[in-house]
C-alpha cells in the first residue's frame, strides 16, 4: 500500500473512533458500531494485519456488550428504584422519544416515561418520581458504561496498531 493512502486509512480510522467514542455518550452517532466498522476498515485496508478476525470478534464482542448496556442501565435504575413494568416500558419509551430532544432529553425522556408508567399503575407521585429519577440514574450509569467499554475498544485498536 503507498504511504499517502496508508496516512488516509489512518486519518480516517482515527476520526471513526473519535466519533465512536462520541457516540457512547450521544445516542445519534452509532459509538461502539462506529469504532468496530474503523478497524474492519483498517483490516480491510492493511490485508488483516495487525487486526484479524479474532481481535474483530473481539470488538464485537464488545460492541455487544456496549450497546446493550447503555439500554440495560435504564431498565436497571427504574426496576432498582421499586418500579414495575410500566415504569421500564415508559422509561424506555421516554428514552427513545428524548433522543429528538438530544441532550437533556436523554435523561428527561426515560424520567418522565418511568414517572408516567409508575403513576399510572399506582397513581403515587412519590413513588413515581423515585421511579422516575432511579431510571435517569440507570441511564447515566450505562452511559457511563457504555464510554468505558468504547474507550477499551479504541485503547486495544491503538494498542494492537502500536505493537505491529
Amino acid at each position: 500500500m503507498a504511504p499517502e493512502t496508508l496516512v488516509a486509512v489512518h486519518v480516517l480510522v482515527g476520526l471513526m473512533m473519535l466519533l465512536g467514542l462520541a457516540g457512547a455518550v450521544i445516542p445519534v452517532l452509532p459509538g461502539p458500531p462506529l469504532i468496530l466498522l474503523g478497524a474492519l476498515l483498517y483490516a480491510l485496508a492493511t490485508g488483516w494485519t495487525p487486526v484479524g478476525v479474532g481481535r474483530l470478534v473481539i470488538l464485537a464482542t464488545l460492541t455487544v456488550v456496549a450497546s446493550v448496556a447503555g439500554h440495560l442501565g435504564t431498565v436497571m435504575g427504574a426496576k432498582r428504584a421499586g418500579g414495575s413494568r410500566w415504569a421500564v416500558i415508559g422509561a424506555l419509551a421516554g428514552g427513545v422519544v428524548g433522543i429528538a430532544f438530544a441532550p437533556l432529553g436523554l435523561i428527561v425522556g426515560p424520567l418522565a416515561g418511568a414517572i408516567a408508567g409508575e403513576l399510572f399503575r399506582t397513581g403515587e407521585l412519590r413513588e413515581s418520581i423515585r421511579t422516575g429519577v432511579g431510571a435517569a440514574v440507570g441511564v447515566l450509569a450505562g452511559a457511563v458504561l457504555q464510554f468505558a467499554l468504547a474507550l477499551v475498544m479504541v485503547a486495544l485498536f491503538v494498542w494492537w496498531i502500536w505493537r505491529a
